[in-house]
């Protein structure tokens, strides 16, 4: 029990700290893709691939110093096509609902109305999953391919180090040809408690390569949704979540510094997935907060008119739904896949990128005040 408890308490600190650089960066993922599409502004992206290179070398640093062939394989699975579709219908979810899965916790922590009704549609999104999740893994073993090779190091034969190298290089490039893309903003020293986002990708990516000692693979917090869901049901309808397979799902999940395996799953139980996700996403929430709090600028916001609020319900929903769909959200598989070059990852990327431009054109046509459209 006492590794257990321990965990969660480091976990707790994990979200702290990144609750409160997400705050004071407004650090989002979903900026990062919407600002490109919609204002062709490279800055944020810039951040991203720090946050992507920095992360690939400390988790290769990670693997090589644990002696160990490969990195949270199981995390990710065997590649589906589908998760190019999941992707996509995350990708319009996030930018309705103005964050990712992670942007709307740390939002929320700040004093957002508006993030409280994105948490709501991702718990409602993850319960209409659970519906169709027969269907839905069928379909994604239907689009299956390379049953054994999760990452790019194991389809190509290549030894990881290969692939960490020329991300470094590319990156490399990319500095040296564009240094005023990566450069934070001037005068940013003289706005109290501000971190630019670069610096904030590189903090990021130190939380990200602690989640990797402490739980043996990178962040996530989207299934915790589906267990508060799942918990919901169980208040309301017992009987309707005893007959739904989704819930019903558990496997072992293993923890570094916890001896033996623990289950895990989308089920309402205090298991693993509880142990690692609910400090995380408390953690998030309360570093925000007193983040905010410190620099006197918590304030619960005042209510927003019945677009904004629908679209963010809507956008909660889509993405609590496709987080299922395509096994993991953009923090999951940007933050933790890509840095190890996991497949489902890159196809979860293809379908991202059309579906935040497909929810700027929405967020522009339907959402947005008239004056503001002109």
């Amino acid at each position: 029990m006492f590794p257990v408890l321990t965990t969660m308490l480091l976990g707790l600190f994990l979200g702290l700290l990144a609750g409160a650089i997400m705050q004071r960066s407004d650090f989002c993922m979903t900026a990062t893709f919407r600002d490109f599409f919609l204002f062709r502004s490279t800055t944020l992206l810039a951040s991203l691939l720090i946050l992507v290179t920095l992360s690939a070398i400390l988790f290769e640093l990670v693997r090589t110093l644990a002696g160990t062939e490969s990195f949270a394989l199981p995390v990710f699975g065997v590649p589906s096509l589908v998760t190019v579709f999941g992707g996509g219908l995350f990708g319009v979810g996030m930018v309705l609902a103005g964050g990712c899965v992670v942007g709307t916790l740390y939002r929320l922590g700040s004093g957002s109305r508006l993030a409280l009704w994105a948490l709501i549609g991702l718990i409602a999104g993850s319960a209409l999953y659970a519906e169709i999740h027969p269907f839905w893994s069928t379909l994604k073993k239907m689009t299956s391919f390379g049953p054994q090779t999760v990452t790019l190091p194991q389809w190509s034969g290549l030894p990881p180090w290969v692939f960490v190298l020329s991300l470094m290089v590319a990156t490399g490039l990319l500095i040296f040809w564009r240094p005023q893309t990566f450069a934070p903003l001037p005068g940013w020293r003289e706005m109290k408690g501000y971190i630019p986002p670069l610096y904030a990708a590189l903090a990021l990516a130190g939380v990200g390569a602690l989640s990797v000692i402490l739980y043996g693979r990178s962040l996530g917090v989207t299934t915790s949704y589906a267990k508060l869901a799942a918990h919901l049901e169980q208040l309301l309808i017992p009987g309707h979540l005893a007959a739904t397979p989704f819930f019903q799902t558990q496997t072992p999940i293993v923890f570094p510094f916890v001896p033996g395996p623990l289950i895990a799953g989308p089920g309402p139980t205090f298991d693993g997935i509880a142990v690692m996700q609910y400090p995380l996403i408390i953690g998030i929430i309360l570093g925000s907060a007193l983040s905010a709090w410190q620099l006197g600028e918590w304030r619960w916001s005042a209510a927003a008119n019945w677009r904004q609020t629908s679209s963010v319900l809507v956008g909660g929903l889509l993405m609590g739904l496709a987080s299922r769909m395509a096994a993991g959200c953009n923090i999951q598989h940007l933050w933790g896949g890509l840095p190890i070059f996991s497949v489902q990852s890159l196809l979860f990327l293809a379908g991202i990128l059309p579906g935040v431009w497909l929810g700027g054109r929405l967020l522009i046509r339907w959402v947005l005040p008239e004056n503001l459209r002109r």
